[in-house]
């Protein structure tokens, strides 16, 4: 089956395109056929990791936004995944996109599952933006609540909330993302590496060192084993 997987979180600096990548990072280890589309227009930080498989998506443009299905259309034969990584402050344009196409409908007559990755700091604004994204998409797609212990480890607020409690009562995945040494992320950024590249360059300027890059390795293998653990 194919899937729809939006990266988002509405927050600026939670980490969604770190997801984003390692998920992309996944479904190529996996040898597993994915399209990737970039939100963000100043960084176009997916777009930049994954030259190769990610392109930029304008979207205040529905025809530009449409690219998104018509991909999955166009490569029907190989029920490929989509992950679109949506910068900050991208909910509203993104949602009226979806409701105006009746894209949960489309995407269910061609057999895709559609996924919402919500993107959690530790902060009350990731609890109250986890609420808005249910009230706006209800029961129509799944959804994927990644608390990001990259951006905070006291979680309790988000899981007392009435907000997880919804999203669990509607079949919801809440999982953790585990945080990679912070100079080592620094230096994969400042590379534009994907983590294959990363874990696997041993020279030039920035990469990784020998303990460095195992904790990589350990790193993505615990997040591939999240992975595994979800319906995607």
């Amino acid at each position: 089956m194919s899937s729809l997987n939006f990266i988002g979180g509405e927050k600026g600096g939670v980490g969604k395109s770190v997801v984003a990548r390692v998920l992309a990072q996944y479904f190529i280890d996996k040898h597993q056929p994915f399209i990737g589309f970039d939100t963000d227009r100043s960084h176009t930080t997916f777009t930049r990791f994954y030259q190769d498989y990610a392109s930029p998506v304008i979207v205040d443009s529905y025809e530009s936004l449409d690219a998104i299905a018509l991909a999955l259309d166009e490569a029907s034969d190989v029920k490929p995944h989509v992950i679109v990584d949506l910068a900050a402050q991208t909910a509203a344009p993104v949602g009226r996109w979806i409701q105006e196409s009746d894209l949960f409908t489309v995407m269910a007559d061609m057999g895709v599952k559609v996924n919402f990755w919500h993107i959690a700091d530790a902060g009350k604004d990731s609890v109250d933006l986890l609420q808005t994204l249910l009230d706006t998409y209800g029961a129509g797609p799944n959804y994927v609540v990644v608390k990001n212990l990259g951006r905070g480890t006291d979680f309790s607020q988000l899981d007392r909330s009435s907000a997880v409690q919804k999203a669990l009562a509607q079949g919801a995945q809440v999982v953790s993302l585990g945080q990679l040494q912070e100079s080592s992320m620094r230096k994969i950024d400042r590379r534009d590496a994907s983590f294959w590249a990363a874990v696997n360059t041993t020279s030039g300027p920035d990469s990784l060192g020998l303990l460095e890059r195992q904790r990589a390795k350990h790193w993505l293998k615990k997040t591939y084993d999240t992975l595994e653990s979800l319906p995607l």
